[in-house]
């Protein structure tokens, strides 16, 4: 896909569903709601088996403690829309100039729902810039004893 929507380039090689879900991610990221930070940040989780990706943005309160982040957004609409859910990847969206990572408590909430090799894309408003794997960022998750490792 060579996606030219407000000037994307990508600077690298990714698959048409990770190019679409960056196009997602862009456009949802308008939505955000970040009066404090001034942080704008776009997520799209795009499922197995399913051909839409799921977006969320970070929404803010004057209570920060009630502020939840895009990617969380994303993963709980995505439980709440199909129920059990199996991720394939999330790509998160800013305003920087480098990759920002998801913060820990995104990471924790990722590693309910997906296995250590989830794919986490990176980018900004220009193009994707990194990708990792759920284990690069977050080595070793708290799971539930009895859960099956992933």
């Amino acid at each position: 896909m060579n996606c030219s929507c407000n000037g994307y380039k990508p600077s690298m090689k990714f698959s048409k569903d990770v190019e679409f879900a960056y196009a997602e991610a862009l456009k949802i990221r308008a939505h955000s709601h970040s009066p404090y930070s001034r942080f704008a940040v776009g997520a799209a989780l795009k499922l197995r088996d399913n051909p839409r990706a799921v977006g969320g943005c970070n929404v803010e309160n004057a209570s920060f403690g009630a502020t939840i982040c895009a990617e969380r957004v994303a993963l709980h609409a995505a439980v709440a829309q199909e129920g059990s859910i199996n991720p394939e990847f999330i790509v998160v969206v800013t305003g920087e100039e480098d990759a920002t990572v998801p913060c820990a408590l995104c990471l924790q909430t990722l590693a309910e729902f997906c296995a250590d090799d989830f794919k986490i894309y990176l980018g900004n408003t220009q193009t994707l810039l990194k990708s990792y794997s759920l284990r690069d960022l977050l080595p070793y998750p708290f799971r539930h004893f009895s859960q099956d490792k992933k």
